[in-house]
């Protein structure tokens, strides 16, 4: 446990420290991105036991992560272009 939090660490610190101003932010979006494809998935296999009127609700859901989804892409880039203009 000790060694993955020294990892962790590690990997946080050269992500910091890194030449890109903007490295740290791409990070976390890049990392904000995989939790919204995680919870997509999870609303899809939700499609496959839910009834009518929770059907439309998920329906709701998935839009939503799929904006969520674009914001974040777009702010991806956005932090490129700045990086390599």
């Amino acid at each position: 446990m000790l060694v993955r939090t020294l990892i962790i660490y590690a990997v946080m610190l050269t992500c910091a420290l890194a030449f890109h101003d903007n490295t740290f932010a791409v990070w976390e979006l890049k990392e904000e991105l995989q939790i919204r494809y995680m919870n997509m998935w999870e609303l899809f296999q939700q499609l496959e036991y839910v009834t009518d009127e929770q059907r439309v609700i998920v329906y709701e859901e998935i839009q939503h992560i799929r904006s969520e989804i674009q914001r974040i892409v777009d702010e991806l880039i956005q932090h490129d272009k700045s990086q390599h203009p």
